[in-house]
């Protein structure tokens, strides 16, 4: 197996092993609260119910897999910090990011028309705290904004596209991506392929990066807001 279809197998079974690690944690979270007569909408609530679990989860996963996925940009010679952004083009890459980001708060007010099939069974989130509101930002506008693109855009791209396509490759980070996030019904897919676009505009992943962490801390200050 020469070198190329090598570094894709282990950008596949790196954020695979991501994917399988958290979506398993949100699944056995959400399904541990079961009672009759919720539906599906009520369940998928409980995956963030508690804030402090679903935080650490996230930054735990994502940081322990990160140290491998460093070291295989390492190891093909590939600098990360050129991956992520270029000084001459950074001021196109943020407004891409920008636009990006709008866009997918459009798709976030759309999708939000799905929590209105939750019932009396959904959970009642956690109530937001100084330390839980800053594990928030590291974990959602941090760690997931720019961990996750590492893997779900950026290995995709650079280590999967030369063996199966860089599209295809881009669509099935994607649909992992969407799995990993199953409990938002869809919507991660959507503003997946917002931030592909703005990533392939841009050729960095500082652009989908912005756009991922900016959409999470919004998340979070509207969490914040309409829940004191």
């Amino acid at each position: 197996m020469d070198i190329t279809k090598q570094n894709a197998k282990r950008a596949l079974a790196l954020t695979t092993t991501l994917t399988l690690f958290v979506a398993g944690f949100e699944l056995l979270i959400a399904f541990a609260h079961v009672k009759p007569d919720m539906n599906f909408f009520d369940v998928a609530s409980y995956v963030t119910s508690n804030r402090y679990i679903y935080y650490l989860i996230l930054i735990v996963a994502n940081m322990v897999m990160l140290p491998s996925a460093i070291l295989l940009f390492k190891e093909n010679g590939i600098s990360l910090k050129n991956e992520i952004f270029n000084k001459k083009t950074l001021g196109k890459d943020i407004l891409f990011g920008i636009v990006a980001l709008a866009l997918s708060g459009i798709a976030a007010l759309v999708f939000a028309y799905f929590y209105r099939f939750q019932t009396d069974l959904a959970a009642e989130h956690t109530s937001p705290t100084v330390g839980l509101t800053i594990m928030g930002v590291i974990a959602l506008g941090l760690v997931s904004g720019i961990v996750k693109e590492i893997f779900f855009r950026g290995f995709a791209k650079i280590f999967c596209g030369p063996v199966m396509g860089e599209m295809t490759a881009l669509i099935l980070f994607n649909l992992m991506f969407a799995l990993l996030d199953w409990y938002n019904f869809g919507l991660s897919f959507v503003i997946g392929l917002i931030w592909i676009w703005a990533y392939k505009k841009t050729g960095h992943l500082i652009a989908p990066m912005i756009a991922h962490g900016g959409i999470n801390i919004i998340s979070l200050v509207y969490w914040i807001l309409t829940t004191r």
